[in-house]
């Protein structure tokens, strides 16, 4: 009898544990880019964890035009959800990382579908960029927020900006 309480005991314990550990972290990262290698500079978010109900998370959303080129300059383009390959993941600016409830992190999802399924051309240069994707994802965490014109194409200028803005992230600014 004992050890069947004693079991059982354990089995509580480490269910309790397993939701204490529930946890996702977000993260917000800048890639510097380089037209020559073939990459924009861009923004995005990883998140990664478990939810309470013990699903793991890992998964990165960033917002692009499905087509670059000149085209862009003149006003919106088709768009899309951009996810990256870890190979990128690891070549990235890493500004700062919140720990998210499960209904932000549920939020947050949403908020990715609907730019996702956003009807027609969405992508703007000027109103509707990979900054502006994650400055929405931004606000639903929480986080303060602006749009310096002179940042909208230049991603990890942006993220230290908002680094700046918000500084009970205690995070540095990245050179």
């Amino acid at each position: 009898m004992v050890r069947i309480l004693r079991s059982l005991v354990l089995l509580v314990a480490l269910g309790w544990s397993s939701l204490a550990a529930a946890a996702v972290d977000i993260t917000f990262h800048s890639f510097n880019g380089s037209v020559l290698a073939g990459r924009y500079p861009h923004t995005f978010v990883s998140m990664e964890g478990t939810l309470e109900d013990g699903t793991a998370i890992k998964e990165n959303f960033g917002f692009s035009a499905k087509n670059t080129g000149l085209h862009l300059l003149n006003g919106p383009g088709r768009h899309m959800i951009l996810v990256e390959k870890e190979k990128w993941l690891t070549k990235t600016n890493r500004h700062f990382t919140i720990t998210i409830s499960d209904e932000t992190y549920h939020e947050v999802r949403a908020m990715v579908e609907e730019w996702r399924n956003a009807p027609g051309k969405f992508y703007d240069l000027k109103t509707r960029n990979c900054i502006h994707f994650v400055g929405e994802i931004a606000r639903i965490v929480g986080l303060q927020v602006a749009y310096p014109e002179n940042m909208l194409r230049r991603p990890k200028k942006w993220l230290n900006h908002i680094t700046g803005l918000n500084p009970q992230l205690g995070a540095s600014v990245i050179d």
